[in-house]
């Protein structure tokens, strides 16, 4: 189990900062110490899942646990929420830790591919680590919710060394058993077949995975990276490309979203089969659409040509 801790922000995030204004309360965790605001309970965002007409869904969830304010029980009163209403809960669990550095023959690295390979821009080096589905390791800045959902007894985590995504509830398995590192977003396609939504908690569009699998759709490849199997061999997996540009997605989608939320914490509700076909539409019409309007940023200008050559 994660306590608060275990996701701390800098001291001048604005997740420090009293919720109301008070010059001396500098984090909002104490608001509900201090009477500034109330503590919300697993029971009141269990009736939000339920207002939102969540009940029994898959749910990809992207979220801020800082955004609902205090929360008595942590994070794992957000999940709990959630699997009281009968929802299967997914989230992206990624792990760069087991990243492998790219091969040294130049033809197992693909053009195009994101990378400035003569640059020599590298992973950090993690040994030789070697992911299963089993490990619960993630990346150091994913939201506590994800992590604490990481850390449940009988979740299920995809087979995907770099970007697994991590599920609990009725369908886990249904959901993420056919992840594969060159099969990445499988769990999205399959959160769209058993008619699931996304749920973003207190984020924006810029978090939205499933914008990455509407790229693919829309005719892109996905970037390669690579990692160690079992038995040391350095392969290629697939992953997504830059994401700060996908808040231009939003007049695409706009029409699809619903706003709800609990708290201090603003959700926006989607269906994702609905969300793909839009925003692959949105790229096809417009390629630039997922820029992230940085000129060096050689991902989106790799991306919006089409990504690697494999």
């Amino acid at each position: 189990m994660l306590s608060d801790a275990d996701d701390q922000q800098p001291a001048n995030h604005p997740d420090h900062l009293c919720a109301v204004g008070r010059s001396d309360c500098h984090n909002r965790f104490t608001c509900a110490e201090k009477g500034c605001l109330p503590m919300l309970t697993t029971a009141e965002i269990q009736a939000a899942v339920r207002s939102a007409g969540l009940s029994g869904k898959p749910l990809c969830v992207h979220s801020s646990f800082h955004s609902f304010g205090p929360v008595d029980g942590g994070p794992d009163a957000v999940i709990d929420a959630l699997m009281a209403e009968g929802c299967t809960v997914m989230a992206p669990t990624y792990s760069a830790i087991y990243a492998a550095l790219p091969p040294a023959d130049p033809g197992a690295r693909p053009a195009r591919n994101g990378w400035d390979y003569a640059a020599g821009v590298v992973p950090e080096p993690h040994g030789t680590r070697v992911f299963t589905p089993d490990s619960n390791l993630g990346n150091k800045g994913i939201d506590v919710i994800a992590a604490t959902l990481l850390q449940r007894a009988g979740r299920v985590r995809g087979n995907h060394p770099l970007n697994s995504f991590t599920a609990l509830g009725p369908l886990a398995e249904a959901l993420v058993g056919g992840q594969a590192p060159l099969d990445v977003y499988a769990p999205l396609r399959a959160l769209a077949r058993l008619d699931g939504q996304v749920l973003l908690m207190g984020v924006g569009l810029d978090k939205l995975t499933l914008l990455h699998l509407a790229e693919e759709m829309a005719g892109r490849n996905l970037f390669r990276r690579w990692y160690r199997d079992s038995s040391g061999v350095v392969r290629q997996a697939q992953v997504g490309s830059c994401s700060q540009g996908f808040g231009q997605f939003a007049r695409a989608l706009a029409p699809l979203f619903q706003v709800d939320g609990v708290g201090e914490s603003s959700w926006l509700i989607a269906p994702a089969a609905d969300v793909l076909v839009a925003a692959a539409a949105a790229i096809r019409r417009d390629p630039e659409v997922t820029h992230c309007g940085d000129s060096a940023c050689l991902r989106c200008q790799d991306a919006v040509a089409g990504g690697p050559l494999v």
